[in-house]
């Protein structure tokens, strides 16, 4: 693809990376085929497609309106397209630069400034969003039921193991999934340490910067990640071996560290560092699973939904799945695997409509099989799937933790 960046984009760290994604999309549209949302409105715009030519048309100057806006708002940023891309477009990093230059030039409404503004200043604050949480937890019970299915029962972490290994790792505590799930931190550090492994919660970290870079506040989610690179350093230079993400969708920003602070002087080094000693739990897992003898059948059977940023995201495919068949479980059929459930960061809050729409479809392919419960990897779609379903919804790692 032929581009012309405006003035006021080009030649700056942000249309440089914008201009190299742009000219590799050849057009052939293959991508529209594993669109959530192509696939829900059967709209060019509201397809990976689409959405690149309007963020083409924004950074060569021309106007933007309301409804290229509501184009990309829409888009779930699951990254399904890029994994069929045969180019390599790296569609999610182009709608996060769309969408922040979209909304200084377009503006938001009252109401949604106040929603987008909520959101950042509750989710990504553990204690804040703890607390809300136990005030909807206490009432859960007398609540109507459409809005009772949005609050999760209160889990129990259980006992933490100490730290006592040679080997020890650093697992990021997050934000929403501390209060929301702190049972599956525990989980891991206790299936970890039965391999030999202790796990570390770093203090003063948090969240990894996600909700507000996907919500177009660079600058808020650049200093997130400067607070947990200064949180984890002092670990590092300690000898850990490895950051391990238990949320595949905190997973994929922490990744991606080292680029979104490659200009930063200060930071860029650190942060490249930092990048490649992150892993998702899978992958810990699975390496240190793989001299463990198979588990006897154990009857049940499980549905695993890879969330999108797993698959799409971290490009992570199998690991799980092998882990549980090692596990002892029996693995249903999940059609359509590569499409996602709707969750998506703050996308079930702004888009609850066409999430819904997805989170319906999602529940009727994990359980089309019968699956006795259904596993997962990332805490949006846990809570999110659970609010659809009566079956049973958990993180893969408890399934070993027992």
């Amino acid at each position: 693809m032929q581009t012309s960046l405006a003035d006021f984009i080009k030649d700056t760290p942000q249309g440089d990376v914008a201009d190299s994604i742009l000219r590799k999309c050849v057009h052939c549209g293959f991508c529209t085929a594993t669109c959530p949302t192509y696939q829900l409105l059967g709209d060019e715009l509201d397809g990976p497609r689409g959405r690149i030519y309007l963020v083409k048309q924004v950074l060569e100057g021309e106007p933007c309106t309301e409804k290229t806006q509501l184009h990309l708002d829409r888009c779930l940023t699951c990254r399904s397209c890029e994994t069929t891309c045969p180019s390599g477009v790296e569609f999610g990093r182009l709608m996060d630069i769309g969408r922040e230059i979209v909304e200084q030039r377009v503006g938001r409404s009252v109401t949604d400034k106040v929603v987008r503004r909520g959101i950042r200043s509750v989710i990504p604050h553990a204690e804040r969003f703890s607390a809300l949480l136990s005030l909807g937890q206490a009432v859960r019970p007398v609540l109507p039921g459409a809005l009772r299915k949005k609050v999760p029962p209160k889990r129990k972490a259980g006992v933490w193991p100490q730290s006592r290994h040679a080997r020890r790792m650093l697992v990021l505590d997050g934000c929403a999934q501390s209060g929301a799930a702190p049972n599956i931190n525990a989980s891991a550090a206790r299936v970890l340490d039965t391999l030999g492994i202790s796990l570390i919660v770093a203090k003063n970290a948090g969240c990894c910067g996600a909700a507000s870079l996907h919500l177009s506040a660079r600058e808020e989610a650049l200093d997130y990640m400067r607070r947990n690179i200064d949180a984890w350093w002092p670990y590092i230079d300690q000898g850990v071996e490895s950051i391990v993400m238990t949320a595949s969708g905190c997973g994929v920003t922490v990744k991606e560290y080292g680029e979104l602070l490659a200009h930063d002087t200060n930071y860029a080094e650190k942060a490249r560092h930092l990048s490649n000693l992150t892993c998702d739990l899978s992958e810990i897992v699975a390496n240190e699973y793989k001299n463990v003898e198979p588990v006897a059948a154990r009857n049940q059977r499980v549905a695993f939904h890879a969330p999108c940023t797993l698959q799409h995201g971290l490009k992570i495919r199998g690991k799980v799945e092998g882990i549980i068949r090692q596990a002892g479980y029996i693995l249903t059929l999940v059609p359509d695997a590569h499409m996602c459930c709707g969750s998506a960061g703050t996308y079930s809050i702004l888009q609850p409509e066409l999430s819904g729409q997805l989170v319906e479809r999602k529940v009727r392919a994990l359980t089309i099989d019968a699956p006795d419960v259904i596993a997962t990897a990332n805490i949006g779609c846990l809570l999110h799937i659970e609010s659809g379903t009566e079956v049973p919804v958990k993180h893969w790692i408890e399934l070993l933790d027992n």
